[in-house]
């Protein structure tokens, strides 16, 4: 059963229920769109965040070249949503998966990621065994020390992507995850400017030796401003911006407050499910609700209530003021710490707008397949 209908008061919907508040997500949509016109970026938003069409297709009409997904599955679920370009920003790997990426470049250009010479020959093999094109990015050590290469490795398979039959050498993959979270807005820009100093040595290292590198690509939520700055990246691919999060808002700006470039448009409501007279109230949006590998949610409006523990279909919230605290079958919303693993839990977004349902969402990339 869905936990609301179209039209349904806010109050009326069932909980535990992911909310997504229509107003700021389409200023946060439009926002992010208008920064990268005016600093020169392609906008490539990054759909692991929300796993939705119909976000897909408002992003795609504010202006986005295309998408970039994490995994197969997750691009081939939002091929409704009309977009023509897709970057599958992962190492994909297996016959199946290969295959199924494969049937994916027949319908939309498809670039995807490679930083090891066996990796190159997987592809090649896939691309010619299905008589498609695959579009590659050599994706680079941007300072986070995950899948990417150092500029002294990247040479040997940035050849190879060349050489090797059905691939194309796109350009350099240059994202930081740590980057994205790093608290200091100064610490941050430095942190950006030591990415986009790796990926402008590997694109010289590339030029030097004839290869093309039309395209390097990465940034995101925590980053974007400075990326507009660096003059390195010609893409930047946010994803979390749509919705937001506690812990992006535990990041700093630049005048020492809450980093808040976009509004808070994502929620998990949640109901009272018993109040104790000490100010202890016991909620049903527990483990299974929330993701909570960045800490524990805030609750919104309600500087005084704090979520201080999770089972699995049960939160704690403790008080300030016990005469403050919430009442049996109270509703409350949840800001959660981290906005992508907590709408993968969900079938369905709630998109409200003035206190009214609007629309209920499908979560159409949902899963564990890749």
């Amino acid at each position: 059963m869905p936990p609301a209908r179209p039209g349904d008061p806010v109050a009326a919907i069932d909980t535990p229920a992911l909310l997504v508040d229509l107003d700021a997500l389409e200023a946060n949509i439009a926002a992010m769109a208008a920064f990268a016109r005016q600093a020169g970026l392609a906008l490539r938003p990054h759909a692991k965040t929300h796993k939705c069409v119909e976000i897909a297709r408002r992003q795609l009409a504010a202006g986005a070249v295309g998408l970039c997904c994490q995994k197969v599955s997750e691009a081939e679920a939002l091929l409704p949503s009309g977009v023509g370009d897709l970057l599958v920003s992962n190492h994909i790997v297996g016959v199946e998966k290969l295959a199924r990426l494969a049937a994916l470049a027949r319908r939309a250009r498809v670039t995807t990621l490679t930083a090891d010479a066996a990796h190159v020959a997987l592809l090649s093999a896939a691309a010619i065994a299905h008589g498609v094109t695959f579009e590659v990015l050599v994706e680079i050590d941007a300072g986070d020390d995950r899948m990417g290469l150092c500029a002294q490795d990247l040479l040997p398979v940035a050849r190879a992507v060349a050489a090797t039959p059905g691939l194309v050498l796109r350009g350099l993959q240059a994202y930081s995850g740590p980057l994205q979270h790093v608290r200091d807005a100064g610490a941050r820009a430095a942190a950006a400017a030591e990415t986009a100093r790796r990926a402008a040595r590997a694109r010289a290292i590339l030029e030097a030796e004839g290869l093309p590198c039309p395209l390097i690509t990465g940034g995101g939520t925590g980053s974007f401003l400075d990326d507009g700055t660096a003059g390195v990246l010609n893409e930047i691919q946010p994803g979390s911006y749509v919705f937001m999060d506690a812990d992006y808002a535990r990041n700093r700006d630049r005048g020492g407050g809450p980093y808040r470039p976009f509004a808070q448009s994502l929620f998990v409501r949640t109901a009272v499910l018993r109040a104790r007279s000490d100010g202890v109230s016991y909620v049903d949006a527990g483990a299974k609700a929330l993701n909570l590998d960045c800490g524990m949610p805030e609750v919104a409006g309600r500087g005084d209530l704090s979520f201080t523990k999770a089972s699995d279909e049960q939160g704690r919230i403790e008080a300030a003021d016990p005469a403050l605290a919430p009442a049996l079958g109270e509703a409350l919303d949840l800001v959660p710490s981290h906005c992508d693993p907590t709408v993968a839990l969900y079938d369905t977004v709630v998109a409200i707008r003035r206190g009214r349902v609007e629309a209920l969402w499908p979560v159409e990339g949902r899963g564990a397949r890749t």
